[in-house]
């Protein structure tokens, strides 16, 4: 019998909600399975078993709040989980079992006659050096069927740690040396294996955690669709279209809990991802002086371009929408203006120059306000850049978005238009400098040479960090960006 405790999932985290579980007393779960749903300080982590066997138990009840390295789940073998004699230690012996063959105590792998330094998840990872997570549905060595399996997909094997486009930034749960790691399609050359389901083989497609419960939903098999997206990701859209267009909407949030007849007030306890928010624009709030400006602009030109992008093939399956006309002109004003991509370092007493801009779009979801980035956002093409949207948008929306992806931002754009808003004064997301609202675009009223037309017209409002962006750097990176809304070609003067 193994216990599973509640790992650092990354950031030093401290505590989480189990949210749901995914399996019950009695299952069998393999290494690598989805055992429950936690929520962090910044999203909801699908969260999976480093062991093999039986659920013996739960430990913990779906809603409550528990400490990193509190026991969750107890899994291994039911035969071997209650003792021949009244000696508590004979479950030393269960080694000999099934569980006993995948389940190592991570953290005391000498207690489990694990291998020297295995650990809990976010220990000893620098020690341990790179490894692969074992994946789920594999063939055992121990058969004769898993033996030839092997032999077939001999040196196919994809690359491990993080290089692998699924494993999620944070750090993995060791997987024993003597555990054999499934074959994955990222790894099989063609000629490999003609047909991997006839020669019973399970293949892994690469997937986000949001397209495979998707995928689950609509009953679409991964390992049979032709990925998109990069590096053989299979991406949403490819879900969808195998569907047969079938459309899905993600499921709708919880409901408020409605107030009792008579009842005056009703309390919600702050935790999780609003807890977080809080905290994060209280600091931000009131160590950085900040100091906002705020632009009118006639955005015809930036409409007319859009209606333009949705009609070429590159964008086709693609949302298009001015939002990707003014992310890309502000990673352009960036290169006149650095200094909106920096940060000051307080203890330190730098400002700190990014040379790379991780571009944050905020994001309104059911647990609250999260800002995830797109990552090195100056190197990517408008087509790419749109694509990247999207999938951001998509997994925030599903509450999917992991805590790598909300880190290391670098700038933020937050879209109030969306909701009819036309403008606000933002507070810079901690870490940075600055930050861009994006208000509605409204037809109104607007003088254009003698005459008064209608026309496209939003506002910008700028906030930021008044220490060492001076006025003159703020209104002219503002300028910058509202100049190509009006006028999308001048994008080519930067």
């Amino acid at each position: 019998m193994a216990e599973f405790k509640l790992p650092d999932v990354g950031e030093g985290l401290t505590e989480a909600e189990i949210v749901s579980w995914k399996v019950k007393e009695g299952d069998q779960v393999e290494i690598n399975e989805i055992i429950c749903e936690i929520e962090t300080a910044k999203s909801i982590v699908e969260l999976p078993s480093p062991y093999a066997g039986a659920v013996l138990a739960l430990l913990v009840a779906e809603g409550e709040m528990v400490a990193v390295g509190t026991p969750i789940i107890s899994i291994g073998d039911p035969a071997a989980a209650a003792p021949e004699s009244g000696d508590s230690g004979s479950s030393g012996d269960a080694g000999a079992g099934p569980a006993g063959e995948w389940g190592i105590d991570l953290s005391n792998p000498a207690a489990s006659g694990g291998v020297e330094g295995e650990s809990l998840v976010g220990r000893n990872k620098a020690d341990r050096g790179p490894q692969r997570r074992a994946r789920k549905g594999g063939a055992s060595p121990s058969t004769d069927a898993g033996a030839q399996t092997l032999m077939q997909v001999q040196g196919a094997f994809a690359p491990g740690g993080a290089q692998s486009q699924e494993v999620a930034a944070a750090d993995e749960v060791a997987v024993p040396s003597h555990a054999v790691v499934p074959p994955t399609w990222d790894g099989l050359a063609v000629s490999d294996v003609t047909d991997p389901h006839a020669a019973g083989v399970h293949l892994r497609a690469l997937a986000k955690p949001p397209v495979r419960k998707l995928a689950k939903e609509l009953g679409v098999d991964l390992t049979r669709l032709t990925p998109s997206g990069p590096n053989g990701t299979v991406t949403r859209d490819d879900v969808l279209a195998a569907s047969s267009g079938g459309a899905h909407s993600p499921a709708a949030p919880q409901p408020a809990r409605v107030a009792a007849a008579g009842e005056r007030e009703t309390r919600e306890p702050i935790k999780g991802v609003r807890k977080m928010m809080g905290q994060a624009m209280v600091d931000s709030a009131f160590s950085a002086p900040h100091v906002t400006e705020w632009i009118t602009v006639d955005a015809t030109a930036t409409v007319e371009l859009v209606e333009r992008l949705k009609a070429r093939r590159e964008f086709k399956g693609v949302k298009v929408s001015p939002l990707l006309v003014l992310a890309r002109a502000v990673v352009l004003a960036m290169r006149r203006t650095p200094e909106v991509n920096s940060y000051w370092d307080e203890a330190a007493q730098e400002v700190v120059l990014k040379h790379y801009v991780n571009l944050g779009i905020a994001a309104a979801t059911p647990r609250g306000l999260v800002v995830p980035n797109i990552k090195d956002a100056q190197d990517l093409g408008l087509v790419e850049l749109a694509a990247a949207i999207n999938e951001l948008a998509g997994t925030a929306r599903e509450g999917r978005t992991q805590p790598a992806e909300m880190s290391g931002g670098t700038f933020t754009i937050t879209n109030v238009g969306v909701f009819g808003v036309d403008a606000g004064t933002p507070i810079i997301n901690p870490g940075e400098s600055a930050i861009m609202c994006f208000g509605a675009i409204r037809k109104q009223p607007w003088v254009v040479g003698e005459e008064i037309v209608a026309r496209h017209v939003t506002t910008l409002a700028l906030s930021f960090d008044h220490r060492h962006i001076d006025g003159e750097k703020g209104s002219r990176f503002l300028a910058d960006v509202a100049g190509i809304l009006a006028d999308p070609g001048t994008a080519l003067l930067f």
